[in-house]
């Protein structure tokens, strides 16, 4: 399961993000979202971890919780991507 991890400190990092999911289960990846420019990080990030169990645990545990001086926001990313943008101006009228 993908999980998004938002309101991270700028200070946190993959292998900080990655320790505080291990407990709960195996991590496949955890990844902290940075500027492509800057390489400051964005303040959210994404952990995949395999097992749906265990990833529902660490959202339930996490989420809210007070990690490097944030309360961090947890849970399920979403598996859309990008939305196709619709241009107003050019539908039809009904």
């Amino acid at each position: 399961m993908n999980i998004y991890v938002g309101n991270l400190a700028l200070s946190v990092t993959q292998d900080n993000l990655r320790d505080l999911f291990i407990e709960f289960g195996e991590v496949e990846s955890a990844k902290v979202i940075t500027d492509r420019f800057s390489g400051a990080s964005k303040g959210f990030g994404f952990v995949e971890m395999p097992s749906n169990s265990e990833a529902d645990q660490a959202i339930k545990a996490l989420n809210g919780k007070f990690f490097e001086r944030q309360n961090i926001k947890v849970n399920p990313a979403d598996p859309g991507g990008k939305k196709k943008k619709t241009n107003k101006r050019f539908q039809r009228r009904r």
